[in-house]
């Protein structure tokens, strides 16, 4: 349903650190680079972006998941990110009330994003 999304970083060096380091175990890297913006992505094509902040006023929490292939990838994720200095909400575990297989970790990240990573449903 989604073709891209972008967050605004008030911190843009800090906050590509922090989406190299949590992405990486996802599989996703750096595909784009125009201007000042930053696009993320298993190739071929950037869906998550940022880019610096410069529209609105105040603090927004956003909460971002990214898919996972395996629990094992959800380790690997939340352990980046844990390295990452990011703020453990929730460790990997399975969470049925969103339905039956839905293993994730949720970590907050500079600049208070909430991170999620996830299994498929299978």
């Amino acid at each position: 349903m989604l073709d891209h999304l972008s967050v605004q970083c008030a911190d843009m060096a800090a906050s590509a650190a922090f989406y190299d380091a949590i992405l990486a175990p996802l599989g996703g890297v750096r595909l784009m680079e125009p201007g000042d913006a930053i696009g993320y992505a298993i190739a071929p094509k950037p869906d998550f972006w940022i880019g610096p902040y410069r529209t609105g006023e105040g603090f927004r929490e956003s909460h971002i998941a990214f898919t996972a292939a395996d629990r094992a990838t959800v380790h690997a994720f939340f352990e980046a990110g844990v390295a990452a200095r990011a703020e453990v909400l929730y460790p990997p575990r399975l969470w049925p009330e969103y339905h039956p297989n839905h293993y994730g970790a949720f970590l907050r990240g500079s600049r208070r994003q909430q991170c999620g990573s996830r299994q498929p449903r299978t």
